[in-house]
């Protein structure tokens, strides 16, 4: 049986999100919200209950990994298994996604639901039923 994974956008580039949202469902995930903001992000994923949230590393005024940490720490919300993503390479990010709860990065311009997926997969997880 083949499930489709639900994922939480979360970038502050309206192109980006535009793009990678039809790159993805193209690709066969559902893409059930997107947000701009880390706040907005929390607000999202306690509504839509993603199984995956991606999330951008550079958010404009902030980082992304203060976002993961609240959607990690916090009881009630939920962003699935959280992914960061950027335009960076990741070795110039290593040591704050390796202290970060995310379970892996995606560099943007690799960005595809089969890396998703992958990440997903590694880590056991999987869609909600």
């Amino acid at each position: 049986m083949i499930v489709t994974l639900r994922c939480l956008l979360v970038d502050d580039s309206l192109e980006f999100l535009h793009t990678a949202r039809t790159l993805l469902e193209q690709e066969g995930l559902q893409i059930v919200g997107v947000a701009t903001t880390g706040a907005d992000a929390t607000v999202r994923a306690a509504e839509l209950r993603p199984d995956v949230t991606l999330l951008d590393v550079d958010l404009g005024t902030t980082d992304g990994f203060e976002p993961a940490r609240h959607l990690a720490d916090r009881q009630n919300l939920d962003g699935g298994h959280l992914i960061l993503i950027s335009v960076n390479a990741e070795e110039d990010l290593t040591d704050p996604i390796e202290a970060s709860p995310a379970i892996g990065f995606v560099w943007k311009p690799a960005l595809s639901a089969a890396a998703i997926e992958s990440l997903v997969r590694d880590v056991g997880g999987g869609a909600r039923r």
